[in-house]
Parts: C-alpha cells; structure tokens; sequence
C-alpha cells in the first residue's frame, strides 16, 4: 500500500501507545496526526488507485459492504485505516461502535450532526425520542472530523462529487457503546444489525402478495398490525407504506398502530413521512450528478428551514445571491413528465386548467414568491392560483423552503 498510510499507521501507533491505548484520546490523536499531513495533500488519487490496483503487497481486505468500494490502507490489531470511495453515497442518520477521525481527501460533503433527546427504549433494538440538529455544516477536501463511539456522535454525510474519498482512522471496536443505531427523524432509532428472521420473512410474502395484486393484502397488513408488538410492527408499517398509499389504504392501518401502541405511536406518523421524503430525495440523486444541484438535495434533506439553507448557500457561494442561485438551481431541474410539468416531486397541479408553455412561470413565480414572502402586487385571482401550486411545492420535497 501507498508508504504515506504505513507512515501514518505507524505515527498513529505509536503516540496511541504513548497513552496506553486510551479510547477516550483517541479521536483527537488521529486527528492532529491526519492533519499534520493530510491525505488531501499528500497522496495523488490516481497513483494510489494505480499502485492499489497493480501491487500485491496489500493490507488484508475486509469483505466489508461499506463504501464504494472499501480499501484498507492500514492493519493493526487494535485500529485501521481505511480509505472509502463514494460515487452515489448518502449515509443513514448514524452512531458509531468505534472511534477516530474521517478527513476528505477528494470532493465534498454535507456533514449534520445530530442528538437524541428524551430517550426511551422499547426493546434493545428500538428506541423512540426527539432527534434534533446540532449543527450542519460543509466539509471541502482537507477537512477532517473527530469521531466518537457511542451517542455523543450522531451524524449523517451527503456526499457532493462523484467520487468523494474519505480516509477513516479508526478503531475495529470500542466496547459497551453499541448498539450502532440508525436514526429515522424525528422520533425512532433502530438497530440495523439485529436480525428479525420472522419479519423479514413476513415482509417477503407480503411483497408476493403485492405482486399478486392479492385482494386480502390490505386485510392481511390489518390483522398484523393488530397482533404484533411495537417494533415489528413499525417494521411491518415501514415496508407496506408504500403500497398502502398507492392504494389509498393507509391511513386506516396507521390508525390501527397508533391505537393499539398509544403514547408509544404518537410520533410514528411524521417518522414514516419523512423517511419517505428522505427516500425520495435519496433516489434523486442517483440521476443527478451535478454537484451543485446535489448540493441543493443535501440541504433539502438535511436542513429544517429556509432560513439556514440560505446561510449554508452564502458560505459555499459567498459572492452569489443565495435565492437567486435556488431558483436558478429550480429551473435547470425543471423537467416535463407525463403528469406534467415537474419540479423535484412536485408537479404542476392538474387542476389548474394552465397551458404547459405557461406552468413554468407559475412553478417559478410560486417560489421565488415563497423565498422572498412578498406578497405585494397580486390580485385575488393569481393568488388563489399561487396558492394551489404553493400547496403542491410545500407538500414535496422541496417543503424545507416552505418552512
């Protein structure tokens, strides 16, 4: 491998050991000794992948389904390095088992931090409680971020160019600090690495009978939901949404979870709709590779208000207007689908009898309407007219602006 990650192995190695393998000092060790040469400009990308790629003298590599792909750079018994590719990448809101540090050695990301409050577990495998955003915030190549294990570091990635590189400095496994929970906002934690054999088996067959188009689908999903404790049952709620909705059969059995759990259930119906949302936006980006309009998705996911995304805007584009620059962004992603014109998931209304070559106009003017809340100059018509488009944009991804 690469002699710049043995050289920072071995660094790493012994001022760990310095400090007799103190866990606690571990994340702001790897962190001064990454940046003291950081990767980002100590190591040329495509002679690393050429080396990788020609040379057997490798570290042993992990059958590990992290990154894209996963490369060890470095080996040790008590920690590694690892150098992680990412050409589509968007981490689950996420803790961590292990500790350390992350440092971008190519592209950029959207880094979010978040904590978890009132806390209370259901089972060991489930927790429900407040996620809230610490801080957001734009991570450029030479960046690097301390990693602790356990609760104190949630966080989440959007990653912005294909490919972004990130070099990990890490622990294999810092103990009693798990479960490694991953977050759906803005109320449930899950463990990702429990195993509910029944359940996934359960969730196959109900996936035959949707396939089937099975005309006791609906019954079957209500009788479940009826049965089944709290966490196999948000499972069960989590994987049908989407058929149910299709359907227009979902509102009944989320009713039927929210009464059978009580107090338990009263934040799973914004849980289930922001995964949703988050999914949506998630897919977007396998078909849209450009950075700055990746850029506007990540902040889109991850950012609750208009405000702080036209503050995260000013700090990428200093010199730029940031509501001109979403409009601008908003115009190149405007695209005519068979339903309409359509901007993200938002689609022009079909209600509104607006002749296509006309509905652009109106899509824009509904937003930079809502980005500068200026109502001035309208009469009682367009804004009766507004304000239906201003429904359909609020109610789509694009909802973050709205707010």
């Amino acid at each position: 491998m690469n002699s710049y990650f043995e050289k920072l192995g071995h660094t790493v190695l012994e001022r760990w050991r310095q400090q007799n393998f103190s866990l606690e000092v571990f994340p702001e060790l790897a962190q001064i000794a990454i940046d003291e040469a950081p990767p980002s400009e100590n190591v040329d990308l495509e002679e690393m992948i050429h080396e990788f790629l020609a040379n057997d003298d490798q570290p042993f590599q992990s059958q590990s389904g992290f990154g894209q792909p996963e490369l060890l750079a470095f080996n040790d018994p008590r920690f590694y390095i690892q150098i992680l590719f990412w050409m589509e990448g968007t981490t689950e809101i996420h803790q961590h088992e292990f500790s350390g540090a992350f440092h971008v050695m190519h592209g950029s990301s959207v880094h979010s931090e978040f904590e978890f409050a009132a806390a209370q577990s259901v089972t060991p495998h489930i927790r429900i409680g407040e996620l809230h955003t610490k801080k957001i915030e734009l991570l450029e190549a030479g960046r690097t971020v301390p990693i602790s294990s356990g609760r104190e570091c949630i966080h989440s990635l959007f990653h912005l160019d294909t490919p972004s590189v990130t070099v990990v400095v890490r622990t294999h496994h810092d103990p009693g600090t798990g479960p490694q929970y991953n977050y759906l906002p803005p109320h449930i934690a899950l463990d990702p690495i429990h195993a509910d054999a029944l359940t996934m088996r359960r969730k196959q067959l109900l996936d035959v009978l949707e396939n089937l188009d099975h005309p006791e689908y609906v019954t079957l999903v209500n009788e479940m939901i009826g049965r089944l404790d709290f966490e196999r049952g948000f499972s069960t709620l989590l994987h049908t949404m989407p058929r149910l909705q299709d359907i227009d059969e979902w509102q009944p059995v989320l009713e039927a979870f929210q009464q059978k759990h009580g107090e338990l259930a009263k934040g799973v119906a914004d849980t289930l709709a922001e995964c949703l949302r988050r999914e949506t936006i998630s897919q977007m980006r396998h078909h849209i590779d450009n950075p700055d309009h990746r850029f506007f998705l990540a902040l889109l996911m991850n950012v609750q208000n208009r405000a702080d995304i036209l503050s995260l805007i000013s700090e990428r584009f200093p010199d730029q207007s940031p509501t001109e620059m979403i409009l601008g962004w908003a115009e190149e992603l405007l695209e005519l689908t068979d339903f309409g014109l359509a901007l993200l998931d938002a689609t022009f209304p079909e209600t509104l009898d607006v002749d296509i070559e006309d509905q652009a106009d109106l899509l824009m003017g509904a937003l930079q309407h809502a980005l500068e809340q200026n109502p001035e100059n309208q009469t009682a018509a367009a804004s009766a007219e507004q304000a239906e488009i201003h429904s359909a944009l609020s109610s789509s991804c694009l909802r973050p602006l709205f707010a």
